[in-house]
């Protein structure tokens, strides 16, 4: 388990910018040190625990140190080969939806860093949950990889314009989608 942290490290796990993290440092607010010899804060996990819990900021992401994935797709079979893939790598704390409301639900409450989002689901398109995730400023680090049968590519550009980082076309390797999980969160890729 990670005892100390960077101040980037920090800024993920509290999903504020490293400014941010910085100027509470710098004021007393969040308690660490700096590397002898050089410039560098660095956070204690106590003390890090103790500032997201008196600023309100939930825990659990510093608890469990895992990434958090919300996968969102209603072919239950394919979610549970996405699922199942995601926790035995031991790295991410997983949950699921099968319509875009529950996942509009879902992001607010689970505050995931990563979505794995269908593009066809039965009451909203994927386009529009990229929209509203990308609407909310506190959800600028969210990444989201879009999955479909569809490959127009004017159609995958839209996707990206409304805020998806990647585009899978269905039927793909699922190794292949944990692999692009682990880079756009920046994980190293385990090695098999």
């Amino acid at each position: 388990m990670k005892t100390v942290f960077t101040t980037g490290e920090a800024a993920k796990i509290c999903k504020v910018s490293q400014q941010t993290i910085i100027r509470c440092f710098d004021s007393g607010q969040l308690k660490g040190f700096r590397v002898p010899g050089s410039r560098f804060r660095r956070i204690p996990r106590e003390q890090l625990y103790s500032f997201m819990r008196d600023n309100g900021i939930p825990t659990d992401a510093l608890d469990s140190g895992r990434r958090k994935v919300l996968v969102v797709d209603d072919d239950e079979d394919l979610v549970e080969l996405i699922v199942d893939a995601l926790e035995r790598d031991g790295r991410f704390d997983v949950r699921s939806v099968n319509n875009g409301f529950g996942a509009g639900m879902l992001i607010k409450e689970f505050r995931p860093d990563m979505v794995v989002l269908d593009v066809m689901l039965p009451d909203i398109n994927g386009k529009e949950v990229c929209t509203l995730v990308r609407s909310q400023k506190a959800m600028d680090d969210v990444r989201i990889i879009c999955i479909s049968g569809m490959v127009e590519q004017d159609k995958i550009q839209e996707l990206r314009d409304a805020g998806a980082n990647d585009f899978m076309k269905k039927p793909f390797d699922v190794d292949d989608l944990v692999g692009r999980v682990c880079q756009l969160l920046d994980v190293e890729i385990a090695s098999t």
